[in-house]
Order: C-alpha cells, then structure tokens, then sequence
C-alpha cells in the first residue's frame, strides 16, 4: 500500500519541512509502504510540548516475518553484487542525506527533543558512516595463506553474512541507523530495521533516501511498533543471522539468550557509565569545558556521556566553583529555540529515574549546587544539575543517569581513583585529564574502558572502532572491524596435483 504524505500540522514546526516526502506514517517493508494488518497504530508525541506528532503502523509477528522474508529473498540477488555495485549506492544514499539534512535534523527535535545544532551534528554523523562504508565496501579483502601441505593451494575469503536485524535507541535516532545499516549493506548483508518507539520517523526518512538512491527493494527494511512482538521475532528466527543492538545492558541481555538458540551473531553496544577523571595536573579551564560537553550533550542521554566525575583534592574546590558557573549558564528550553543546550528528557520514566537518582544522592550525603529539579518549561524538563560530595554507594555511582544530572567527588590517589573508576560492570568509555605522560600511559592501560579519551571529550567518528569491555557490550561499529559481524570467513582448501 503506497502512502501519501501526512498532514504536517500536528505540532509546530513539521509545517516547515521543505520536503514533507520525508514524513511518513507507515512502515518500509520490500519496497513498499505498508500499515499494520491490524489496523492499529502506535502514537508519537514531542517530548518538548506533549503535542502528537503523528502515528505509526504497530507491527507484530506477521509484518516482521514478511520483512524478514523480503530481506532474505533479496539477499541471493544482493550478496553477489560486485564490491563497486555498493559502494555506488551507498554514495547515491550519502548524497541523498545530505542534501536533506535540515529536514532529518527537522524531524530529529521534534520526535526526540535534542537542540537542532546538535540534531545537524548528528545528521553528518550519520551521513559519515554512509560515506565511510561506500569506501570500504570496496576492500573487503583477505591475507592470503602459504600452504605447509605440499599438494594443497589455500585461500580465505569474507561472504556476506545474511539478513541482519539492526535495533537502534532513540536517542541517537539517524547515527546508529547508518553505523549499522551503512556496513551491513557494505558486506553484502540485507537487513530489517527496528527503531525505537519513540523515535519512528527518523528511520522512515532514512529509508525514502534510501529508495531514492535507488538501493533494491529489501535491502532495507523498517518495522515500526512495540518491541515485545518485534524485538522478540528478530532475536528468535532462524532466517536472521545477526543482531546488532543499541540500548540497555538489560535488553542486551535478553536478546542475547534469545538469539542463543539459533546461535546468532551479536554486536551489542550496551550500557556506559562512564568516570571522567581530573589530576591537579590537568589544564582546569580545558577540564571544565569537557566536563560540560561529556555530561550534557544530548540532555545527558547519551551511554557516553560522563557519569561520575573524579576530581583530585588540590584543585577539587576550584573545579566545582568554575563547573558550577557553566551549568547554571546553559540554556534549557524547546530545541528549536535559538540558543537552547538542554532539552527534554525523553519520557516521564526518565524524568522518575533522574529524581530517583538525586534524592537518593542527597539521603546519602551529596550536597546539591546547581538546579535539582523540573521547571516549568515542560513536565519532561530538568534542571542542569550539579551535585558535589557523590559517595560511591549512591545509586547515582552505581546506575546510569540518562539525564542533566552531574555528580562530582573528590579523590586522593592514582591506585585509588583507578580502582574507583573500574568497579562497574560497565566498560564503555572513560574521560581522563592530566599533563602528566607517565600517568596518561598507565591510566590508559589500566581502565577496563573499550575507549579512552585523553584530554578531550569528542572521540567518535566514522574511522574509529566504537564498542565497550565487560557488559557495555560485544563487538566494534564504525572503522574497517564494522563490517566484521556482517561477513563469515570461509577457508577453501583446493587439491593441487603434483
């Protein structure tokens, strides 16, 4: 069933969409626009107003099945087309993105709540693995193998994977689509997307690009409704072969052990919690300046963002003083609002879960100097918040925030700080400030982190391997080792008579 474009006046703001193609109200199943078979449909709302922004098709087991199966059916065509055949498309779908970029940052503010500068930001994100995988579609290539059988000839080669299922989080509703879909595609993998809930028309506008680029009808897929029935399908049927996953260690678990019984490949990219950590040797204003980008990007719902920050005691004072200044400063308010750096949380559960996290803190003995509360700008609104004196049996050092709430203790010792820094089931990324090479070279090696910022707060990118230790996760997105999960090495054997 084709779909026409939607009324645009539900909430302010779709009225400027200067391609309201983009807005769709249906799900992409094998080339086609398609509403659920029930009939029934999953409401969106702005989390800045509450306003309803549209509906979309609640898939279940049926829909998913046949997206599984349009996925399958295209993947023999698509697994044998040449290296260049890819890397052609996914420029077409790069170019595509980019030329829509103030629309897809457009539909990012007004589903997810985040400022349109830094919705723009996520949009090159995105369009960067695209570009990235057009590349390395074309070098795909194995080392060959010196035979030690005297009537043997040995090569290994890397053959697409299959249908894959990608499981992207709303908080980054564009990036972690093309992170994934981008070297899927590049392998020679077909894929079936489930975006959040919460952020739905990000994904369907990624998949207009797509079919304007003119990639084949089931390569990319998008299912839309609740996860139960959906997330359930993908991680249990025996025609997906893989599973890359964005989202909560919880959730990663689950599908782990339902994947399990198909033996399934995963890429989980999982919890963060990270400690950012400052030396009386660091540069202080620089320390600052990151300590305010890695907390608070994103409202602070990001599995990078700083989670317990560590400052040691000769310049604990000083730091709170100039980190206090900084977040009383940032602007909150609607992101598309000139200006704006905080915006709403994404739903009331993470608003309950912020407060949760700081009356607890402040029961244990947390001093509170900043914010602490939701203003009137919305119910989904919280203050940039500032809390000193974290002890570490607060929930706040033990559980992801996911919120603009940041919490600062004081520390003594290397040994000690390290320690501190390592006791957490999470191993995602770790911020460290400090002069000292000696120091940066140990602390570097010893963070059980999978990524480690020295110095600064912007690490990612489309070249680099993003993944975690310990329960952040399995596997790398981005960099060549992203395309890894969607191949298997096959050894071939071959007779060489003498």
């Amino acid at each position: 069933m084709k779909q026409s474009a939607m009324h645009v006046s539900y909430s302010r703001g779709l009225d400027s969409l200067r391609d309201t193609r983009l807005w769709r109200s249906h799900a992409y199943i094998d080339g086609r626009w398609e509403a659920a078979d029930s009939g029934s449909d999953l409401m969106v709302y702005n989390p800045a107003n509450g306003a309803l922004l549209g509906q979309v098709p609640a898939m279940g087991v049926r829909e998913t099945e046949r997206a599984i199966a349009a996925a399958r059916t295209a993947f023999s065509s698509w697994r044998r087309s040449l290296p260049h055949q890819r890397a052609a498309l996914l420029q077409a779908w790069h170019r595509e993105i980019i030329a829509a970029k103030q629309d897809l940052a457009l539909i990012m503010v007004l589903e997810q709540g985040k400022p349109f500068a830094e919705a723009l930001g996520e949009i090159d994100y995105a369009a960067d693995f695209v570009a990235w995988y057009a590349e390395e579609a074309k070098r795909s290539n194995m080392e060959g193998i010196t035979s030690h059988l005297p009537d043997a000839e040995m090569k290994v080669v890397r053959q697409p994977l299959g249908v894959v299922a990608l499981i992207t989080p709303w908080n980054f509703p564009c990036a972690m689509i093309t992170r994934k879909a981008a070297a899927a595609v590049a392998a020679g993998c077909t894929t079936v997307i489930y975006p959040s809930p919460e952020t739905p028309f990000s994904a369907l506008a990624l998949a207009v690009l797509a079919e304007r680029a003119g990639l084949p009808a089931g390569l990319i897929n998008v299912v839309t409704g609740h996860p139960t029935e959906i997330g359930s399908t993908l991680a249990t049927h025996a025609d997906v072969r893989g599973v890359s996953f964005t989202g909560s260690t919880e959730v990663g678990r689950l599908i782990a052990k339902q994947g399990s019984a198909t033996v399934k490949r995963l890429v989980l990219e999982l919890g963060g919690h990270a400690p950012f950590i400052v030396f009386s040797d660091a540069d202080l204003e620089k320390a600052v300046d990151s300590a305010i980008s890695a907390k608070f990007a994103t409202s602070g719902q990001d599995c990078l963002a700083a989670n317990r920050i560590y400052v040691q005691r000769p310049v604990y004072n000083d730091f709170l003083k100039a980190y206090a200044d900084r977040i009383r400063a940032l602007k909150l308010g609607e992101g598309l609002e000139p200006g704006v750096d905080i915006g709403p949380l994404i739903h009331e559960r993470a608003v309950t879960k912020v407060e949760r996290q700081v009356d607890d803190a402040m029961a244990k003995g947390a001093k509170l100097l900043v914010g602490g509360k939701r203003t009137s700008a919305g119910s989904l609104f919280y203050q940039p918040t500032l809390l000193a004196d974290l002890p570490d049996d607060a929930l706040m050092a033990r559980e992801e925030t996911f919120g603009p709430v940041a919490a600062v203790s004081p520390f003594d010792e290397e040994a000690e700080v390290l320690s501190r820094a390592n006791a957490t089931e999470f191993g995602l990324v770790a911020y460290l400030h400090s002069r000292d090479p000696d120091r940066i070279h140990r602390m570097t090696r010893d963070l059980e982190f999978g990524m480690v910022a020295v110095n600064r707060t912007k690490i990612t990118g489309a070249p680099i391997p993003f993944g975690g230790m310990k329960q952040s996760g399995l596997g790398r997105e981005g960099s060549r080792l992203g395309m890894e999960a969607f191949t298997e090495v096959k050894y071939i054997c071959l007779d060489r008579p003498n």
